[in-house]
């Protein structure tokens, strides 16, 4: 299992890199991440909360089907925009609502190098934005008003016994 990194490590805010070997090793990494997103429960893992500045992440979220995503790029975002409660297991503990759009397009490669679109709404939709957004050094907190934010990472905080430096 990997170990996933929190709130104020610096790696969450930088963005990630294009992976250019598609080979073994970016297999195993894969899986290591789909091991590990599973094992704490959540519906998507990005390698920058894994501490790796890969454009890379997997989601699953129905449970069921795997996805993984290797330099995505959004291409298409639909008008449609909804509010979506969303939480991070960057940022365990904390939660808020988010709005997105509703539908999006996606073109990236598989873990084999061979490219591929798809077309996503409602929760993969969600998942995949939420991901994607790692891979810029974007958090979900980012996408809610200031004083929500300051809240929340006040919050978190407090129910991690974190002080502020």
């Amino acid at each position: 299992m990997l170990d996933i990194i929190t709130l104020g490590n610096e790696t969450l805010r930088k963005k990630a890199l294009p992976v250019e070997n598609f080979n073994g090793e970016l297999a195993a990494l894969v899986e290591q991440m789909a091991h590990t997103m599973i094992l704490e429960k959540g519906i998507g893992l990005a390698a920058p909360q894994v501490g790796l500045e890969q454009r890379i992440f997997v989601c699953s979220p129905d449970q069921n089907d795997l996805y993984v995503f290797i330099n995505p790029e959004i291409v298409e975002t639909s008008e449609g925009i909804c509010p979506y409660e969303e939480g991070c297991l960057s940022i365990p503990g904390v939660y808020a609502d988010v709005v997105r759009p509703e539908k999006i397009t996606v073109q990236a490669y598989s873990v084999d190098g061979k490219p591929f679109t798809i077309q996503a709404d409602d929760i993969l939709a969600r998942v995949i934005q939420h991901e994607y957004d790692h891979l810029q050094g974007v958090l979900f907190i980012d996408r809610i008003s200031e004083r929500k934010r300051e809240k929340l990472i006040r919050h978190y905080e407090k129910i991690h016994n974190l002080k502020k430096a």
